[in-house]
């Protein structure tokens, strides 16, 4: 079982999101999809943002979605 679920996680995301605007977050594809790109900047050699001793790069991108500490960003927003 996955820790956050992916139904936190998606609130976590959409935290920011006002009353009537469409989710950043709609589906659990997207979360699996920035936590993966999000644990490849890791092992690239990206500081994680989080306490990392003896976690994989996975758990540590899961674990800064959850605590706000990187934001997955809508389609327009990409830079």
């Amino acid at each position: 079982m996955l820790h956050p679920s992916y139904s936190d996680l998606m609130k976590v995301v959409n935290s920011e999101v006002e009353e009537g605007d469409t989710p950043v977050v709609s589906s659990r594809y997207s979360i699996v999809m920035a936590t993966s790109k999000r644990a490849r900047q890791i092992i690239a050699g990206d500081e994680p943002f989080v306490y990392a001793e003896g976690k994989k790069p996975l758990s540590m991108a899961v674990e800064e979605l959850n605590e706000a500490k990187i934001k997955i960003l809508a389609d327009e927003e990409e830079v």
